[in-house]
């Protein structure tokens, strides 16, 4: 299948940091969690897709996120953590699956020219917007200014 093919039939929509998605899921199970605004769903998970030459831009949550691959090309998570850049590549032979601590700067390639990477998010406590920042690329150089490169590469 193609990238468009996927995007139809999951009936997925563009995301704010680039690339496609759709919520799968969302716990009716309520929690409170230090640092939140209020109560969040327990959990939630979306379907992701991203296309090569495309990028999700570097963003950060309030939760833990674990990414896990279903098609496509290996997908590539950079991440910024304690202010050390690592990067994971999610694949078959590689990882299949990653977590992303909360709180940490990450960005997200497709490993291969011309594919596309289909991917899954679970979120816990639950995503909200309300807990999501895209990341501003002069704030993050004069916070990261060793990972210059990556960070223009990755944001907008």
């Amino acid at each position: 299948m193609k990238a468009r093919d996927w995007v139809k039939k999951l009936g997925l929509a563009k995301h704010p940091e680039g690339g496609y998605f759709r919520e799968t899921f969302r716990s009716k199970i309520q929690v409170s969690a230090p640092g939140f605004s209020g109560k969040r769903s327990a959990s939630t998970a979306i379907y992701y897709l991203l296309e090569s030459g495309r990028f999700s831009a570097f963003h950060r949550i309030k939760s833990d996120e674990l990414w896990h691959l279903y098609a496509g090309s290996p997908l590539v998570l950079h991440v910024i953590e304690n202010g050390k850049m690592s990067r994971v590549t999610l694949g078959r032979g590689q990882a299949p699956q990653a977590a992303v601590r909360a709180g940490c700067w990450f960005a997200a390639s497709v490993a291969r020219p011309g594919s596309y990477s289909l991917a899954g998010c679970t979120v816990a406590p639950g995503f909200d917007f309300a807990d999501w920042e895209m990341g501003k690329r002069e704030e993050l150089l004069r916070e990261y200014p060793d990972h210059r490169r990556i960070i223009e590469r990755y944001t907008r």
